[in-house]
């Protein structure tokens, strides 16, 4: 595996796309501590230094994920990649739904169109979010992801001085062209970097919470004022935990079900056709992560209405305090949720029927079943099964995180839970394990080893996701010059202040 690394900087081509990748993620973390115009970012400093690191609840946890805590701290980037990826699962599920849609996807240019219309929908999201984000920062004492900063000051001056609409339009301006620029910047990483875009400005977002939760860990373990031997000993407890539970997260998201389909024999002039067997993977994890998504979303609205609509009364406090992070209805109503999900998500993505005919009409057939519908019906009968252990593994996944708080004793809203499991551990997983697969591929088109000498990644010799050239030497020194230049100018700053 390391000579797979060293090998990566011998081919210029991967090498060009790694650095253009490494760049656009130092832009992306930029945009995160650029604030917003009109906002003190002293306020927001002072409230971070006092603030309690452990304190959170699930809605926090994905703002994190997705935004970068761009919207904590009232960056440029505070509506992050959600609006599209929002507009992106809407389109997916409508493509499944509407046969229009599900024609036009099939058609010679179909994928641009449907592309357009998620650009169009993610403005939209993005307006209506960029709105409410604007108003909260208007009213800090709403804010329930950044509770306290009221006490620290004025958060937006100019709402003082009388001019809070024109503020407001600007900020609403400025958030949506945050968003629309980071949707670009991910268009040109899967296109000239390496990896998928979205994916990996989702996954920078994540492992930006890894300093933190570090020394939260260290602090906790060590450093505390109540450590205790044993409580050191829990720490290599944990560290082993990781190790398993990342392991096992691999073996299944890679774990699948390979259907025999036998291809009739075909003769063609001189050429004789088929006569071969192929299999068709069907994944244990079908829906991926996406469960989890819907289902920590929906858990997170009742959270946000009751602050909205009823702060402090004692049943919203005790309503809350059950559908928060370590609340038992959270867990109960978070597995259902993802049960639904998952079976929901394989409905409206996987076509047995659809991919039946597909084989018979390119002459192949599954041993021991007929073609047509018998073939649909097997299909489905397997996929359902697969789905309940998909289903089991994502909730595991899911309350994961509480059992190892409890374990080890970490309060169950701390950020170090979060690379235990849930949504921030399968998107980690499924990303590094892409981007391995498309270096793995480059490396093996050059004739050098891939990242395993015996045995492959699943997937590797699949077609790489580029469609665009490798960014230009010369751009990307001139790229890496500027981002230069800027480190220069903050740390500068940094040491003047």
């Amino acid at each position: 595996m390391i000579s797979a690394f060293a090998n990566t900087w011998k081919v210029p081509e991967l090498r060009d796309r790694i650095l253009f990748t490494l760049a656009m993620i130092v832009i992306v973390r930029l945009g995160v501590h650029i604030t917003l115009p009109g906002v003190d970012a002293s306020v927001i400093k002072a409230w971070m230094d006092n603030a309690s690191k452990d304190d959170g609840n699930a809605f926090s946890a994905m703002l994190t994920i997705f935004a970068g805590g761009g919207l904590q701290q009232a960056g440029i980037f505070a509506l992050g990649i959600m609006p599209y990826i929002s507009a992106s699962i809407m389109v997916q599920l409508m493509t499944a739904v509407v046969p229009k849609l599900s024609r036009l996807a099939r058609e010679d240019g179909g994928r641009a169109k449907i592309t357009q219309y998620t650009r169009y929908i993610t403005i939209g999201i993005a307006l209506v979010q960029g709105y409410f984000v604007s108003r909260t920062l208007l009213n800090p004492e709403t804010m329930f992801y950044m509770s306290g900063i009221e006490k620290y000051g004025d958060l937006v001056p100019a709402a003082a001085a009388g001019a809070a609409p024109l503020w407001q339009i600007l900020t609403i301006i400025t958030l949506v062209s945050g968003t629309l620029l980071l949707m670009w910047i991910g268009d040109q990483m899967t296109e000239r970097g390496i990896g998928n875009g979205t994916s990996i400005i989702i996954t920078v977002n994540i492992i930006s919470a890894l300093p933190g939760a570090l020394v939260l860990t260290w602090q906790h373990f060590v450093t505390g004022d109540d450590v205790t031997p044993f409580r050191s000993i829990m720490m290599v407890v944990m560290i082993m935990l990781l190790i398993l539970v990342i392991a096992g997260t691999i073996a299944i998201t890679q774990a699948q079900r390979r259907i025999a389909v036998q291809y009739a024999k075909r003769v063609v002039g001189r050429k004789q056709f088929g006569g071969q067997t192929q299999y068709l993977p069907l994944k244990v994890n079908y829906a991926g992560v996406m469960p989890i998504i819907f289902a920590t979303a929906i858990l997170s609205l009742p959270t946000m209405m009751i602050s909205w609509i009823a702060q402090g009364a004692p049943w919203a406090v005790r309503l809350q305090t059950e559908l928060q992070t370590g609340g038992t209805w959270y867990y109960i109503l978070g597995g259902l949720f993802i049960f639904f999900f998952s079976y929901f998500w394989v409905a409206t993505m996987f076509q047995p029927s659809q991919i039946s005919e597909d084989l018979k009409r390119n002459g192949g057939y599954i041993p021991g079943v007929r073609p047509g519908k018998p073939t649909a019906e097997f299909l489905d009968f397997t996929m359902t099964r697969l789905t309940f252990a998909g289903a089991i593994f994502l909730s595991l996944i899911f309350i994961l995180p509480a059992l190892v708080g409890h374990l080890v004793g970490l309060n169950q809203n701390s950020m170090v839970l979060q690379f235990f499991g849930g949504t921030s551990l399968l998107i980690l997983v499924g990303v590094v394990l892409d981007i391995m697969r498309q270096v793995e591929t480059h490396l093996l088109q050059r004739h050098y080893d891939g990242f395993l000498r015996k045995g492959k990644l699943k997937g590797r010799y699949d077609r790489l996701a580029q469609s665009g050239n490798a960014a230009s030497s010369t751009a990307l020194v001139y790229l890496w010059a500027v981002i230069g230049l800027i480190v220069v100018v903050a740390a500068a700053a940094w040491i003047a202040k």
